[in-house]
């Protein structure tokens, strides 16, 4: 029983970054150029600022209103906690939050992996998103 439920885990947690990495897909399929425009991206985003879009947002929370939208819930995986609301949580905290899932100084299994999918730019737009919600 205990092989069955990590192996269910193992699944959701796989399946919900595949999600995540599908549009990321669709868009480097649209254009023969995607490549190096994505080699010059990082380049140019350091020196531009990140401006948050809250109405971007709306295509990229699919993955998070699973859990984190639903009153009182409680994960079991990895063990039994209770998942924070983050409506009207402050912008800056939650960049912080997924910025240290995404280098590693926070750690959670399903939250590693969502971050890991995010670019600057889509956490900076969650955040905005979120931060306008009450």
């Amino acid at each position: 029983m205990k092989l069955r439920t990590n192996v269910l885990r193992t699944v959701a947690v796989m399946a919900m970054t595949a999600s995540c990495a599908i549009p990321g897909l669709a868009q480097a399929a649209d254009g023969a150029a995607a490549p190096a425009a994505v080699a010059a991206a990082p380049a140019a985003a350091a020196n531009t600022p990140i401006a948050p879009n809250a109405q971007a947002a709306r295509d990229k929370i699919s993955m998070c209103i699973g859990c984190h939208a639903i009153p009182g819930y409680k994960a079991s995986f990895p063990e039994l906690y209770h998942v924070p609301m983050i409506a009207g949580q402050n912008a800056k905290y939650i960049e912080a939050a997924l910025n240290g899932y995404k280098s590693g100084a926070r750690s959670h299994p399903t939250m590693d992996a969502v971050a890991a999918s995010l670019s600057d730019q889509d956490i900076a737009d969650v955040a905005a998103y979120y931060a306008n919600l009450k």
